[in-house]
């Protein structure tokens, strides 16, 4: 069982998708993705959802995502936070995001 004070790691914040590209160079099909995190800055993740979500829906949605763990190289891309979303959907990877606009950079309890 997780303990809360585990949990209480976990950093979890609002942020608004700012920048989508393709991502060719990635093993699978996937996006580069630019994330504004208000007073945290802007971060860069990669993401698998490109048969959920066309670059053009990504751009100014805000979503939720872990920006706490370290950064991962994927292919020549470093990926910075863990956009967050419902796996085993039958069109995809679904983003979570909240329920109304928010500011950016909100923590997610």
């Amino acid at each position: 069982m997780l303990k809360w004070e585990d949990f209480e790691k976990v950093e979890m914040r609002v942020g608004r998708v700012i920048r989508v590209e393709d991502f060719p160079e990635a093993r699978n099909e996937a996006y580069k993705i630019w994330v504004d995190f208000g007073d945290l800055g802007e971060k860069k993740s990669s993401a698998q959802i490109t048969d959920a979500y066309s670059k053009d829906e990504l751009e100014g949605r805000q979503v939720i995502a872990v920006v706490n763990f370290p950064p991962k190289q994927i292919a020549n891309f470093l990926s910075e936070c863990l956009i967050l979303g419902v796996v085993g959907a039958e069109e995809g990877v679904i983003l979570l995001q909240p329920e109304r606009e928010v500011e950016n950079g909100l923590k997610v309890m």
